[in-house]
């Protein structure tokens, strides 16, 4: 008896996707951009691992570093009640 793994399945083709933060058209990543970074934040403050957002490592140092900044000036808050 053979037990298949969904993720590992080889019938199944893997999409590979892109940095919603990299390309023509892609929004710049600024501690003054409050809507920007609250996409990338929880509902509770915490700023959003790169696994769940699909954004690529050197636009995450950034965008950390924004949420970062913006909280420092106010911006944004550090933890929602």
């Amino acid at each position: 008896m053979v037990i298949k793994n969904k993720l590992f399945d080889n019938n199944r083709n893997i999409v590979s996707k892109t940095c919603p933060l990299s390309g023509k058209h892609a929004p710049e990543i600024n501690y003054k951009n409050v809507d920007l970074l609250k996409r990338y934040t929880t509902e509770k403050g915490k700023i959003l691992p790169t696994r769940v957002t699909q954004v690529s490592t050197k636009k995450q140092r950034e965008l950390s570093l924004a949420v970062k900044r913006a909280r420092y000036l106010a911006l944004i808050p550090y933890v929602s009640n």
